[in-house]
């Protein structure tokens, strides 16, 4: 007899199951219906469960930013006093069949905990004293009864995992099995929030006890805590920032193979830097060249690419522990600019300017939106586009038919940070030393608008940066990338 399709997960122990009475069925492990092995001998599993070594590595050091996660998870905690709070990092999406898309965990998940592994959930019970956090993980894959081998996320399959031994000195919480965990939190009793739209099973756990207001508060806490970034997270991104740097170095290097072939050559030329110093890209890399330009969120990537265009690049590096960067830089395909792709830049260029010059603490978060508007507004006006006076326009919008999308938003973990913050504390707000967010004006003339004359059509400019507002004013954390039009033309002859 074989034992292909007998194979089981994990049972509880002995005493467990005396205790909690009858054993249940095992769940067999899944085998891919059209294996090349119809089974497995009970000689050859018996085989695979020993001759092992010993592997557990026991002289790990916290991650970096444990200090920092930890004062999080206590915030956090001084926040809800007297609710259990569950944050679930995901799990995995199928991409096709059966391969799944690289896991990224939730962001908020990731925050408190440092940990980035598909099923993890962080729990704060509530104690006499605060919480008492656990982080539950799947432990290392089991060698007794075959998944390590046979199972399609076993360790000799996708990698080794960390036993709940090394997650806690990594950490810095106390590990258990995320395997039990359902059946402990339908048992919870007291208020319970969890952030949702994670982990379908540890909602269903939850289901009676969780309401969509608790729920939405701990969501709504978790994204406004990221406003300001301490300095473990903005050194994260600056390290982002500077390798986006070289990322778009690398770029300028290769245009002429770009010319060759598409815009796909520059997407797979920065991607290269960003898996190399990070972890992936911070978001879809938009390589867009002549009027592709003119789409803000061009992620297609397969146009050409011709002297005498522009090439709007915007692209950020995503750094190992998830912080992202989000520079735009518009740049002429032959490295020099047109009189009127170099009077459309200028204007960006000073709208940039303006906006950044409004980025100090006590400001308003509005101001530097408001500012490289009323910029490109005075050009808009200036060339004959739209009929002023320049206040009229800015009231009515009219601009907006060129510059479309707002001058910037929150930067950190999401590329688009603290989404889900109160529009009071967020774009209402009021700028602090260490937040940190981008400034991209920007003017878009379409192929097809027959409201401007046509040397200006199929030109699109945008020009981001990434800042950091400091104690006195602001920090340019990309300025190793130049901006103005003769120091591109510059920097591009030495490429």
């Amino acid at each position: 007899m074989t034992v292909a399709d007998e194979l089981t997960t994990p049972a509880a122990s002995d005493s467990a199951a005396d205790a909690a009475g009858p054993e249940e069925p095992e769940e067999p492990i899944k085998q891919r219906k059209n294996g090349l092995y119809p089974g497995v001998s009970d000689e050859l599993a018996e085989n695979m469960k020993s001759g092992w070594a010993d592997t557990e590595l026991r002289d790990l050091e916290p991650i970096a930013q444990a200090a920092e996660t930890a004062a999080r998870r206590a915030a956090l905690s001084a926040r809800f006093p007297g609710d259990r709070l569950v944050i679930p990092a995901g799990n995995l999406k199928t991409r096709s069949n059966d391969t799944e898309y690289a896991f990224r965990a939730s962001v908020e998940y990731a925050y408190l905990t440092g940990n980035q592994t598909e099923d993890g959930v962080l729990v704060l019970e509530p104690s006499a004293d605060g919480h008492k956090a656990t982080i539950y993980l799947l432990p290392r894959s089991d060698r007794e009864n075959g998944e390590f081998w046979l199972s399609g996320q076993g360790e000799l399959w996708v990698g080794r995992r960390h036993s709940l031994t090394e997650a806690e000195k990594l950490y810095g919480i106390p590990a258990s099995d995320v395997r039990e965990l359902a059946d402990k939190l339908r048992e919870a009793t007291g208020p319970v929030r969890v952030v949702r739209g994670y982990d379908a099973g540890i909602e269903a756990a939850l289901t009676d006890k969780v309401t969509a207001e608790r729920d939405d508060e701990l969501r709504v806490f978790l994204s406004e805590a990221r406003l300001v970034k301490d300095e473990f997270e903005i050194g994260e991104l600056q390290k982002a920032v500077d390798s986006t740097v070289r990322g778009f170095e690398d770029v300028v290097k290769v245009l002429d193979k770009a010319e060759a072939t598409s815009e796909r050559y520059i997407e797979g030329t920065f991607f290269l830097r960003a898996r190399v110093e990070g972890n992936d890209v911070g978001y879809g890399t938009i390589a867009a060249a002549g009027p592709h330009a003119c789409t803000l969120h061009w992620v297609r990537n397969d146009g050409p690419v011709r002297s005498g265009d522009l090439l709007l690049l915007d692209a950020g590096v995503e750094t190992h522990t998830y912080y992202t960067a989000d520079v735009t830089r518009t740049l002429p395909v032959n490295g020099r600019f047109s009189e009127i792709q170099k009077k459309i830049y200028d204007a960006v260029y000073d709208a940039q300017e303006a906006g950044i010059a409004a980025v100090r603490p006590g400001g308003k978060y509005r101001d530097f939106h408001d500012a490289a508007q009323r910029v490109l507004t005075e050009r808009l006006v200036e060339w004959g586009l739209v009929e002023g006076p320049v206040e009229r326009v800015l009231e009515l919008g009219l601009q907006r038919r060129w510059t479309l999308h707002g001058t910037g938003h929150m930067l950190g973990m999401d590329v688009h940070d603290c989404a889900a913050a109160r529009v009071e504390s967020y774009v209402d707000g009021t700028l602090e030393p260490g937040m940190v967010l981008t400034v991209e004006p920007g003017l878009y003339f379409q192929a097809d608008d027959l409201t401007v004359p046509k040397e200006y059509r199929g030109i699109g400019v945008r020009i981001e940066d990434d800042i950091l507002v400091t104690e006195d004013g602001n920090r340019n954390l990309s300025e190793g990338l130049p901006r103005q039009s003769d120091e591109v033309e510059s920097w591009m002859a030495k490429g």
